[in-house]
């Protein structure tokens, strides 16, 4: 498993988003260079789509209130039935394998945030793995952001 290299990380604040605010509605967009092995990591009041590419190998999340408390929903494109059903499968292995950095990324880049909102370091992260093969596209629990500071 890998670990985050955090001189590989470059974390980008979007117009009116600050290292507190906003709370609800605060936005990651987490895409990487496989040239490079760098992470890029955009925080946002919306998902930096102009960062996203074909392979749709990127991370979204999101805050949102679930019920009486806030979560994190992080978003990741296992496929299409276009793609075929092997490769979502595979797809949905890699993105559970590369989960932990990428929620490592998340939360070492958005730290001041976390420092600020320390009860959102409890809150729980739902990650929604969207496919078009029923079995495939569910929503999982990945514990709390304060495991992978």
């Amino acid at each position: 498993m890998k670990h985050l290299s955090i001189d590989r990380l470059h974390t980008q604040f979007a117009a009116g988003t600050t290292h507190t605010f906003p709370l609800i509605g605060r936005m990651y967009t987490l895409t990487h260079s496989d040239a490079t092995g760098d992470l890029y990591l955009a925080i946002g009041r919306s998902f930096a789509t102009t960062r996203l590419n074909a392979m749709r190998d990127e991370v979204l999340g999101e805050w949102k209130q679930a019920g009486q408390h806030l979560a994190s929903f992080i978003y990741v494109f296992v496929g299409s039935k276009q793609m075929g059903k092997e490769e979502n499968i595979r797809r949905k292995q890699v993105f559970e394998q590369e989960l932990t950095l990428a929620l490592e990324a998340i939360r070492y880049g958005d730290r001041h945030f976390f420092r600020h909102f320390p009860s959102c370091d409890g809150s729980p992260i739902l990650v929604h793995f969207t496919s078009e093969y029923p079995e495939l596209n569910r929503t999982e629990t990945y514990g709390i952001p304060y495991m992978y500071r």
